[in-house]
């Protein structure tokens, strides 16, 4: 039998000392913007992304200079939480080094956009004088760890974003490249071979997403990741967690090979055991996992390949113990929560409406600034979470009044009068920094947003909750197949429509027609909306109406009918 040949980036990870390649090389070239191609898929590990200005793409080459070469930096932040001094550090590095905004994500972290390579350097160190790392925000590793919103909304919820902090930091790659290169720390005897017991010399075969959910909220979107904890509470006390494995959304048009896939639950594990499980499961996908194909080499495939028994079975082996049955678990929503919300302790939470993740100062709404000034004054924590938004945590009751009037006066109150549509639609970067991108997402959402709600107002469906994904490209980064609605770019100005998910994360949405502009988009949701304006069952969600009707095509359900109470 012939043993497929591994990948170039497999063999450039594998060639990399430990992840260090000739990253000092690159970064000290002054003829170029850029890095050398093996050094720009190393410096994923470090957090960062070599990226190019698209808008200015065509002219730059018209002018035979380079393209607008610049990077994407990435926090690790797990269960996005971080410190008013933090935050303030955050705002003056965007002014400094990138483009002057930052940039939620959907797994609960910061980005950076437009910063150069001459700066590269200084914005990391910059961070981690605020005690922040990039270490494995990118890359094939474990990525940032989400956790459901807020740990001090509860005690579970403070139990369950501990256990998670202290995965995140048990994941870690040893090898200590990123603190040389970024941070001039000294090499030792053993740089470059050091002993890496869970990801092995050329680490994963692609990234490696974990979330933890407490039910019966899912903003964590939980059956999306590789690796999933739901968390039961009994009795008041958290019993452990009920263990998914196998979701991912990446997909390639065009490439049956490819395509989004929910998690299996795979049982019950105490709280002392998810680190041993964890561990078992990310050895399992090194081992087996495809490092030939890239497209094909994320842990859904492994476990579609050989079975999701065998899969139990070595993950059990692995640990040396086996799953206990999974125990009756519900969701009845996701996406967050705005507003103000009371705590247990007694504080109290504002959750704020970022549209597209991204915060920056425009007219009428100085987000940028309204948060560096709520920064200045707040004795709490700041909180990101899974879906571009963010909480102002820990107010004391009479702080409350000085937060809000901060937030109202810079435009950080619109969950006021927002429509459920607009308060929980996601898009992607896209256009012009992403390289993936075929289409528009983050800068063609709010007049998608505007025209929806018109619609949606005409039908008399203005305050019905809705999920809209877009996204650029078919990779998921929005997670846009779990969408009641979404668009995925096809090219400049088209989309792919797809309809038909849940409202709590329970089913994947399905084509319902392909390469439409967004003219013939909007008359294919119009029709819809007035289908379900007159035919829906009280309570009934927009995608469980059109799965019903037939208007789109059901997919599996990923909780199997044993574990539905």
């Amino acid at each position: 039998m012939t043993v497929p040949s591994p990948s170039p980036v497999e063999t450039i990870k594998a060639a990399s000392r430990r992840l260090r390649g000739t990253l000092r090389a690159s970064l000290a070239d002054p003829t170029t913007g850029a890095l050398a191609d093996a050094d720009a898929q190393l410096v994923k590990f470090h957090g960062s992304y070599l990226q190019d200005d698209r808008d200015l793409r065509e002219e730059r080459r018209r002018q035979k200079l380079e393209p607008a070469w610049q990077f994407m930096i990435r926090t690790r932040l797990p269960g996005g939480v971080i410190a008013p001094r933090q935050w303030l550090q955050l705002d003056a590095i965007a002014g400094a080094y990138g483009d002057g905004t930052l940039r939620l994500t959907t797994r609960q972290a910061f980005q950076f956009h437009g910063v150069r390579k001459r700066d590269l350097r200084a914005a990391l160190r910059a961070l981690n004088a605020v005690r922040i790392d990039t270490i494995a925000a990118c890359g094939d590793v474990n990525r940032n760890v989400l956790v459901a919103a807020n740990p001090w909304q509860s005690r579970t919820h403070a139990a369950v974003h501990a256990l998670a902090a202290r995965l995140s930091a048990h994941l870690l790659p040893r090898t200590r490249a990123y603190h040389e290169i970024w941070l001039d720390e000294a090499e030792s005897a053993h740089s470059g071979t050091e002993d890496e017991p869970i990801y092995g010399a050329a680490y994963l075969p692609r990234k490696f997403k974990i979330a933890f959910a407490v039910p019966p909220h899912n903003d964590v979107d939980v059956f999306a990741h590789d690796l999933g904890f739901i968390a039961a509470i009994e009795d008041g006390r958290l019993a452990g967690f009920n263990v998914t494995a196998g979701g991912g959304l990446g997909t390639s048009h065009g490439d049956p090979a490819t395509y989004p896939r929910l998690a299996d639950v795979l049982g019950f594990v105490a709280p002392d055991d998810v680190l041993a499980i964890a561990e078992a499961v990310i050895a399992t996908q090194r081992d087996f996992g495809n490092r030939s194909e890239r497209k094909r080499a994320r842990l859904k495939y492994t476990i579609d390949e050989r079975g999701l028994a065998w899969f139990r079975a070595e993950i059990e082996r692995r640990a040396g113990f086996a799953l206990a049955p999974a125990r009756p678990f519900h969701f009845d929503r996701r996406g967050d929560r705005f507003g103000w919300i009371e705590g247990e302790d007694g504080r109290w939470h504002l959750g704020l409406r970022i549209e597209g993740g991204r915060i920056a100062d425009r007219a009428g709404a100085p987000l940028r600034k309204g948060l560096r000034e709520i920064a200045r004054v707040h004795r709490g924590e700041f909180v990101l979470t899974p879906n571009q938004n963010l909480i102002v945590a820990g107010v004391a009751p009479v702080e409350r009044a000085w937060i809000e009037a901060l937030a109202v006066a810079h435009g950080l109150d619109a969950h006021r009068t927002a429509t459920p549509l607009r308060l929980h639609a996601l898009a992607c970067v896209a256009l012009p920094t992403c390289p993936l991108a075929m289409a528009e997402a983050e800068r063609q959402l709010p007049a998608l947003l505007d025209r929806l709600e018109a619609l949606l107002a005409r039908h008399g469906l203005r305050d019905q909750p809705l999920y809209l994904r877009v996204s650029g490209c078919p990779n998921g980064c929005s997670r846009p197949y779990l969408g009641e609605i979404a668009l995925i770019g096809k090219a400049p100005g088209r989309y792919h429509l797809m309809l038909g998910a849940d409202g709590a994360g329970r089913r994947l949405n399905a084509l319902h027609r392909e390469n439409l502009d967004e003219t013939a988009i909007l008359a294919e949701l119009d029709a819809c909306f007035a289908r379900y304006a007159a035919e829906r069952d009280a309570g009934e969600g927009f995608g469980d109406f059109l799965v019903r009707v037939g208007i789109a095509r059901a997919t599996p359900a990923c909780i199997p009918l044993e574990l539905r109470p």
